[in-house]
């Protein structure tokens, strides 16, 4: 065992954080620790390092244990230099390279050879100091700070460079590329893949899983937490549970918990009820009364369980108010900087966008993809290149920074100020759908958390009903329940998607074509992710077969495969649209038979206000039963 905590409990003023969680953690445990946003992930992760004391309980490790904690957002500080700060992760190694240097140059010293049996115990010390040196990695770690540099994307940068000059982003980075050069025996993580690009995410997945010491990470990402942890700890309503496995296993095993916890609380319920019937009708007859004393008597001892229930998750889906056209977007060998001053980020940059298509934007950190988005909303201009919107567009765009949220707003005043024509109580009751509820409505736009603030722009891009999104970065911020949430919105949304995310879960989810950008262009794969990966592997493998040959017969092929993986792609979404709008007509032919037999009824005929509500409710039903006839039939025609 390398630390226990036990019964920790920590409040923040009246208000109740964590209370009475307790934690084992072994040699190479890799623990997940999740939880929605405010639940005391990070609170529990700073008592774990010892970074603060809680109210009651205690952590019990040895005294020799070497805990390594990155605080989120947690940074280096200072004037010390990249290779400087690199270096000093090595304290008692760099002791031991100057020790070996002095040596060096002693046994250079031609006067140390005046006295033979001096030199030999020199030659002796130093070949002992050389050899400890060797055993405790001396000799690897140059090597080992130029690996690991490199994979936290550091590659490119001169070893003088300066910390202070660094961006919060690129600090956070190092401050993790030092903690891993020191290798705890236990690593506490608060959110490690904040400000890492894919690239980098995927080396620091397979780092972590060599890794020898145990860790315990603080992470929304579920593809980096599936990818490294072999159990998760969730923290809910103040309390902690494990579940062995990694996340996607940690939610089966969560919903399959949660059902047998509904199952046995509904089987008390109705032996209770079955109990309460026996002893309501045997109790005042004489022949039976003792019998039903009894059942009473067993009944009172009865543990009664509590219905289990879930946190409450924001509820909304995505919504368009008319269809575009089938040709959408045309993106034209773009060339594109954040202003005037800098050099184009990327160049050659072209793609197409279809009615329908889940389009992700792909690419390193700094290669342009924010950029590009706002170039597609006209809030910078092209370099070089066109724009071309097609027919009938109406755009929504979700901005990572927020920057079109006014700081001076109550939340009930950024959004309505949006759409001053609806009501409040709709206003408020969207608001209630993204858990901004009684006062919460009241609070300023500058108080809010980064969850908060994200959830109040979906609410204003919901109510904006574009059946064009493009999206910045969405997952950002949000905890996991609320991914899942918007996941599931946008898998419902029946209008085109352009976005930019390094959620990879999410990309998997969502995204039916992929556009990596570069410095000097874009490639485009069909599929998620995943699948760009495999392709991606696949291209490096027949590249590396083919190397030799200036052109190969299997090139056609490659290209068949792709258009006829396109064509059967765009299928299937056919279809699956077609079975929708097949599905709603059978629902809204199936509500207009009911609301016709009831106006047929006796009941009905003597009601005349009724009638005419139930008349209203049918026309309403059949002008939407109209529109999905005219989806319906243009996708039979598509």
């Amino acid at each position: 065992m390398l630390l226990q905590a036990s019964g920790i409990t920590k409040h923040y003023g009246a208000a109740p954080v964590l209370e009475g969680i307790s934690l084992q953690i072994n040699e190479r445990d890799r623990i997940g620790l999740v939880g929605v946003n405010g639940a005391g992930k990070s609170t529990f992760l700073r008592v774990l390092a010892g970074e603060i004391v809680p109210d009651t309980g205690s952590v019990s490790k040895p005294r020799e244990l070497k805990i390594g904690y990155l605080a989120q957002n947690g940074g280096l500080q200072g004037h010390r230099t990249i290779q400087e700060e690199m270096n000093s992760a090595f304290g008692p190694l760099l002791d031991q390279e100057k020790a070996l240097q002095e040596l060096e140059a002693r046994i250079a010293d031609p006067r140390e050879l005046d006295n033979e049996q001096r030199y030999e115990a020199l030659l002796a010390q130093y070949a002992d100091v050389s050899e400890k040196f060797r055993e405790n990695g001396g000799y690897e770690m140059n090597n080992r700070i130029r690996s690991i540099l490199h994979g936290m994307g550091f590659g490119d940068f001169a070893p003088d460079t300066e910390v202070a000059s660094l961006s919060g982003g690129q600090r956070t980075r190092l401050a993790l590329a030092r903690l891993l050069l020191v290798q705890p025996e236990l690593l506490l993580l608060d959110e490690p893949t904040n400000h890492l690009d894919i690239q980098t995410l995927t080396w620091l997945e397979q780092y972590l899983r060599s890794y020898a010491g145990a860790m315990v990470i603080v992470s929304h990402d579920r593809y980096f937490l599936d990818a490294t942890v072999t159990s998760v700890v969730e923290i809910e309503r103040h309390q902690a549970t494990r579940y062995t496995g990694n996340y996607s296993r940690f939610m089966d095993l969560k919903a399959a918990a949660f059902s047998q916890q509904l199952k046995l609380y509904e089987q008390q319920r109705k032996e209770i009820s079955r109990m309460e019937d026996f002893i309501q009708r045997n109790i005042v007859r004489a022949s039976t009364t003792r019998r039903a004393q009894s059942r009473r008597n067993a009944l009172e001892r009865i543990e009664r369980l509590e219905k289990p229930s879930t946190l409450r998750q924001a509820s909304f889906s995505f919504t368009t108010e008319r269809r575009s056209g089938k040709e959408v977007l045309r993106v034209i060998r773009c060339s594109a900087a954040p202003n005037q001053e800098m050099a184009p980020l990327f160049r050659n940059v072209s793609f197409e966008v279809k009615r329908g298509e889940r389009v992700a934007l792909l690419g390193p950190n700094g290669v342009g993809k924010t950029t590009l988005l706002r170039a597609l909303t006209d809030q910078l201009s092209l370099r070089d290149g066109a724009i071309e919107w097609g027919v009938g567009i109406s755009l929504g765009y979700y901005d990572q920074e927020q920057r079109n949220l006014n700081p001076a707003n109550t939340v009930l005043e950024e959004v309505w100020s949006a759409y001053p024509h609806l009501p409040e109580a709709e206003i408020r009751t969207v608001l209630g759908n993204f858990l901004f509820s009684g006062e919460d409505v009241r609070k300023k736009v500058s108080s809010l958390s980064g969850g908060e603030k994200a959830r109040v722009a979906l609410s204003k891009l919901m109510l904006l009903k574009a059946n064009v999104m493009l999206l910045d970065e969405p997952t950002n911020h949000l905890d996991l329940m609320s991914r899942e949430v918007l996941e599931a919105a946008l898998e419902e949304y029946d209008g085109t998607l352009v976005f930019v995310s390094h959620d990879r879960y999410f990309l998997n989810r969502i995204a039916d074509r992929v556009v990596e950008m570069s410095a000097d262009g874009a490639e485009h794969f069909l599929g998620n992710y995943d699948e760009m990966v495999a392709k991606k592997q696949q291209m490096e493998e027949w590249e590396a077969t083919n190397r030799d040959s200036a052109a190969t017969p299997s090139e056609p092929a490659v290209t068949s495969y792709e258009a006829e993986k396109q064509a059967k792609r765009e299928d299937r979404a056919r279809a699956r649209k077609r079975e929708q709008a097949e599905a709603d007509i059978a629902r809204l032919e199936g509500e207009i038979a009911e609301l016709e037999e009831q106006m047929a009824s006796p009941e009905m005929a003597i009601d005349y206000v009724l009638l005419r509500e139930t008349q209203a409710e049918a026309e309403k039903k059949r002008a939407e039963l109209d529109e999905v006839y005219q989806v319906w039939e243009s996708l039979m025609e598509d």
